[in-house]
């Protein structure tokens, strides 16, 4: 939404960033999906596997899955369309191919759904979206996500703008997943970021272009290595 003066909409753009703030308390950074197995596994062991490791989790799971979740969710939440929205917290649990992964989906959506009914009575862009059907809860991440941006966002934010707040918040927690796992030099890390950063509107393209019959979370390695981290004898993180 543009001001007179050409201007972004400032309640916009302070929505964004505070949803892809690593200070928002969904307890992300407890979780490395599947990085820390691929770590022990050898697959990851320096900075140029670990930026080949996640940019292709990006495309894979993020741009053909979560995203694209949060881009049909984004709207529903907007209409109140339970119906889709029931519909995709139901393929997320789904497609989840590890426990660990379902997990992480249900624990950080319950996350969101604490966070957002914490900051009751305080003025929210979209008030009438504080509540959540009995149905959807617990929602999964995608799905409490995009109710976030829904709540904190105005109705007039672009779907786009959106997806890349979402994107940007998995990218920086991956990076710092990726320092404390492989690890990594703070400087190593930002260099991985900087490289999912530049992938990341690519990702988003296809997480708007993609439709509900072709949203896909076909990892198979990513998915094995999961399943093995629930019985790996050290671990830093919860997945």
């Amino acid at each position: 939404m543009a001001n007179p003066d050409g201007e972004r909409d400032p309640q916009a753009l302070l929505g964004l960033l505070w949803l892809a703030s690593p200070a928002v308390p969904l307890g992300g950074f407890s979780y490395s999906e599947g990085l820390e197995s691929a770590v022990e596994a050898g697959r990851v062991h320096d900075e140029a596997s670990a930026a080949q490791w996640l940019l292709a989790q990006l495309h894979l799971t993020q741009a053909r899955a979560d995203l694209s979740v949060v881009a049909q969710a984004l709207p529903a939440w907007r209409a109140r369309d339970w119906t889709t929205l029931l519909t995709l917290n139901a393929w997320t649990r789904r497609t989840r191919e590890s426990a660990e992964l379902r997990l992480q989906s249900e624990q950080m959506g319950h996350a969101v759904l604490h966070w957002l009914q914490g900051l009751r009575p305080h003025t929210l862009p979209n008030p009438g979206l504080d509540e959540v059907p009995a149905a959807l809860q617990p929602p999964t991440y995608p799905v409490a996500y995009a109710w976030a941006l829904a709540t904190l966002t105005p109705n007039t934010l672009p779907t786009a703008h959106a997806l890349l707040a979402a994107g940007f918040a998995w990218c920086e927690a991956a990076c710092q997943a990726a320092v404390k796992a492989v690890p990594l030099g703070q400087n190593a890390g930002q260099r991985l970021l900087a490289q999912l950063r530049a992938a990341l509107p690519a990702a988003v393209h296809v997480a708007l272009s993609q439709p509900p019959g072709q949203r896909q979370c076909f990892a198979p390695m990513l998915a094995i290595l999961s399943a093995r981290h629930e019985t790996q004898y050290s671990r830093l993180f919860r997945s």
